[in-house]
């Protein structure tokens, strides 16, 4: 696994190869679809579950992780062998003219916006980037299913945010001053607040913890 951006000996070692087979050419893109929790096994089948996806094109994947630092959290590997999580498996997404050497400078000025201390479970996860990453490249967004739960635990979120605030009045206070019930506000802003970040070790990216587990038995 490596991070972008890429080496400029990289990139250009790239072009020579791409230059000795002839050019670019149209080439398939793919999405590999990950399960962060055997959970999966069982909400798969009702259009849920907790995923981790990446992007396979020119022979490699890219993802996206978290890490504490304000540098890209855009990576490489080898398809369908992504770290720490279980393959499930892969959608084919279109097509692409971009050469490989096209496609990592793509790649590199895309890893500018998805650092890795900017990874948000719900607002912004690995999901998020491959469907960015496929409509710039063929104009569709990535299976809804797959980043499905984020977004039903973003409408949970924004709901208990808009949740009117109750006053409750003291019986000791003689003066009929308002108390203002706060658990639910603060509940909601601790949810909100809450990045889950990955931490990395030794300068990779390390993967999810105990959330997305919890998240999964509290639909079961």
């Amino acid at each position: 696994m490596r991070l972008f951006p890429l080496s400029s000996s990289s990139s250009s070692s790239a072009s020579d190869k791409e230059q000795s087979n002839g050019g670019s050419s149209r080439v398939m893109l793919y999405l590999n679809i990950y399960d962060l929790t055997p959970i999966n096994n069982y909400l798969y089948w009702f259009g849920l579950g907790i995923f981790h996806s990446g992007i396979e094109v020119h022979g490699m994947e890219y993802g996206f992780g978290a890490h504490e630092y304000p540098t890209s959290g855009v990576f490489e590997v080898e398809p369908r062998s992504c770290p720490g999580f279980i393959f499930r498996r892969s959608v084919l997404l279109g097509s692409t003219n971009m050469s490989r050497s096209e496609f990592q400078s793509f790649m590199e000025h895309l890893s500018a916006k998805y650092h890795g201390d900017t990874y948000h479970l719900i607002a912004k996860n690995c999901n998020h980037f491959t469907d960015e990453v496929c409509k710039q490249l063929t104009g569709k967004p990535i299976p809804g299913w797959i980043n499905r739960m984020a977004r039903l635990e973003s409408i949970q979120i924004t709901a208990v945010r808009h949740l009117p605030d109750h006053p409750t009045f003291s019986d000791d206070d003689d003066d009929g001053v308002e108390s203002v019930a706060s658990s639910t506000t603060a509940g909601s802003e601790e949810m909100g607040s809450n990045h889950h970040l990955l931490t990395t070790p030794n300068g990779e990216v390390a993967f999810l913890k105990e959330k997305p587990v919890r998240l999964a038995k509290e639909l079961l």
